[in-house]
């Protein structure tokens, strides 16, 4: 159980925790003292774009290419015959199935349960506009004949990431969506550049820590899982949060502090909506109308907004991280 948390020989202390702390929100969303999580949240969602789709696809396809294999091998030792690897190996089980999923839609191998429909479409070509709208275009998991009103309503977490108009009439109405126009896809990264950081920065892990500390401390979780505890989070926030801007710690990382549940939630999966985000300090935009027209002048391609990314001046924020971070909706 629990496979995040860990699969290895000494992860039975980290399970015990997490289990006392699922156990623990659940009563106190049972006895109305916090409210239930919200399932239409854009926090709570995560994203299935192309290639992690085309990726798990690959990786079914080769894992029964490998059985395909063992098993030839395993009748050929049976029956003393020699092994051929020309017959091993069928080269059409992976490229069948990558044409057959691209084809028809439906995501998995054929003739089997589980698998998604109308997930590889046929590219809009009337004209830019509409081909730029198909390529931006979100569907949701949720049968269009659902009397639900709430997946379908617009979420305050839509804000910045999806388009409040354009949806189409009818079943799919609110359920077919459209990203926003700023919006970045997370593609993930490593969480062991975090992990290593929260070593070396006064993460306690639970075999260095006595129960009763915990509700003194902040809790640490990285991508869902409950790391450690730490004393002084707001330090640890700031520090993370110079670090990303500096490119030091991937840009992608999402810092949520949440100060009323004492938990500091960070993120290197993908699938998250993001959006950039100017960088002002003391009340202050650190871009000036020099970066934007030396930005404007640039000889070269490789100065454009990667370059703003990297000197500090933009940043990636995600859903949930603007939840707990003072954004100005004007320049002034």
């Amino acid at each position: 159980m629990l496979p995040h948390v860990g699969v290895g020989e000494f992860c039975e202390t980290k399970k015990a925790y997490y289990f006392g702390y699922i156990i623990h929100r659940l009563l106190m969303c049972a006895l109305g003292r916090r409210a239930e999580d919200d399932r239409d949240h854009y926090g709570n969602k995560r994203l299935d774009l192309a290639g992690p789709l085309l990726g798990g696809l690959f990786r079914m396809l080769f894992r029964k290419l490998t059985r395909d294999v063992r098993s030839y091998v395993q009748k050929c030792v049976d029956n003393g015959k020699e092994v051929n690897l020309q017959f091993a190996i069928k080269a059409k089980t992976i490229t069948s199935g990558l044409k057959y999923s691209l084809a028809t839609g439906n995501w998995g191998q054929a003739n089997q349960a589980g698998t998604r429909a109308g997930v590889s479409q046929v590219l809009n070509r009337l004209t830019y506009a509409s081909t730029l709208s198909h390529l931006r275009r979100l569907n949701s998991p949720i049968g269009r004949e659902g009397k639900l009103a709430k997946p379908r309503q617009l979420h305050n977490s839509h804000w910045g990431m999806m388009c409040p108009a354009e949806t189409p009439e009818g079943q799919a109405c609110g359920l077919v969506k459209n990203l926003a126009l700023m919006v970045y896809i997370t593609v993930g990264s490593a969480a062991n550049p975090i992990l290593e950081f929260l070593e070396e920065w006064g993460t306690e892990n639970f075999e260095e820590i006595s129960p009763a500390v915990i509700p003194q401390a902040a809790k640490i979780f990285v991508n869902g899982c409950w790391v450690g505890i730490h004393r002084n989070p707001d330090l640890l926030v700031k520090t993370l949060r110079r670090l990303r801007r500096q490119i030091d710690v991937n840009t992608e990382v999402g810092v949520v502090r949440d100060i009323r549940l004492k938990e500091l939630r960070l993120y290197t999966d993908y699938g998250r909506c993001s959006r950039p985000l100017f960088i002002v300090e003391n009340q202050r935009l650190l871009i000036k109308k020099k970066h934007i027209r030396a930005l404007q002048q640039r000889e070269t391609p490789d100065e454009g907004w990667h370059d703003l990314v990297a000197k500090g001046f933009i940043e990636y924020i995600d859903t949930e991280e603007e939840e707990t971070t003072m954004i100005s909706m004007t320049i002034r």
